[in-house]
């Protein structure tokens, strides 16, 4: 099935964005091409990395002309808020995930992939893992919020309470299943349906109704579309397989540890997420991952 892949980044990640581009080259195969989605301000820093089957792609294409960066004061200019009429300011965090989402509703391609800058492909791979048999792959891990520790659980529960509210679903308020990794396929036919419905519910634009709230999952929104308003799971493959390891939070890893993070991978996982706010030296990943 046609995949594209698409990285939200900004200019302070960079140069992981760059490291991932260059893993991309060398590793993955399948996919029609990459997006990059930034702000217009981060444009000519990441039309470097342009180039056959990349495109750096202007927030101002996907987001409407009410939601727009400014300097945040309360960092005396060095981070950025988005504001719009119907909310609170939002972060960059949430902004990356409406343009996942607006870049997804608007493909021709079957299929969209998000990856985050910050990831780094250590294995070979070839996106139509993801378009098994003509289907879709679908990440859900049931009873994830156990797993989930305090006060991240009610983070979650928070984010699973209001895309019920958004898809207008009734009961339950929340559910226990989890859907939200990294390196996942999104049917786009399914997003095109789900951004409609948040529209229906909210009897506004889709994107003023996310534009209104600070709590936000994209993954979570898509899940419990799919799983409990769509009805077409006929035409997923629901796994339990993360493609990615994720180093979420913790201090930085110096280089032996990062090779023992890596040397730690499932036999199925492909790439190592690295979040940036760990300040892992990149030097280090680039290094572990062969790219030197």
């Amino acid at each position: 099935m046609p995949t594209a892949i698409a990285t939200a980044s900004y200019r302070g990640d960079f140069d992981r964005c760059r490291l991932l581009c260059e893993s991309m080259d060398a590793r993955v195969r399948g996919h029609t091409r990459h997006l990059i989605l930034v702000e217009a301000a981060d444009i000519p820093l990441f039309r470097q990395l342009e180039g056959p089957g990349r495109e750096i792609v202007d927030e101002r294409d996907l987001l409407p002309f009410f939601l727009r960066p400014f300097p945040d004061p309360t960092t005396l200019g060095r981070r950025r808020v988005w504001l719009s009429p119907y909310g609170l300011p939002l972060r960059g965090w949430h902004v990356q995930q409406l343009r996942r989402i607006a870049l997804a509703a608007s493909l021709d391609e079957e299929v969209m992939v998000s990856i985050d800058s910050d990831v780094v492909f250590l294995r070979d791979f070839d996106v139509s893992a993801f378009s098994p048999g003509g289907k879709t792959l679908f990440f859900r891990r049931p009873k994830a919020m156990s797993d989930v520790a305090p006060p991240y659980r009610d983070e979650h529960l928070a984010w699973s309470r209001k895309a019920g509210k958004l898809l207008g679903i009734d009961a339950p308020e929340t559910t226990d299943t989890g859907y939200v990794a990294t390196l996942i396929p999104w049917r786009t036919l399914a997003v095109k349906a789900m951004v409609q419905r948040i529209a229906e519910v909210a009897g506004r634009p889709w994107l003023s109704a996310l534009a209104a709230t600070r709590i936000l999952s994209e993954c979570t929104i898509y899940g419990r579309f799919v799983e409990e308003v769509e009805g077409r799971m006929d035409e997923y493959v629901p796994t339990e397989a993360s493609l990615c390891r994720m180093y979420w939070s913790g201090a930085p890893m110096d280089r032996d540890t990062l090779m023992r993070f890596v040397e730690g991978l499932e036999p199925d996982q492909v790439a190592a997420g690295i979040q940036s706010f760990t300040a892992t030296d990149p030097t280090f990943i680039r290094q572990v991952a062969g790219l030197s």
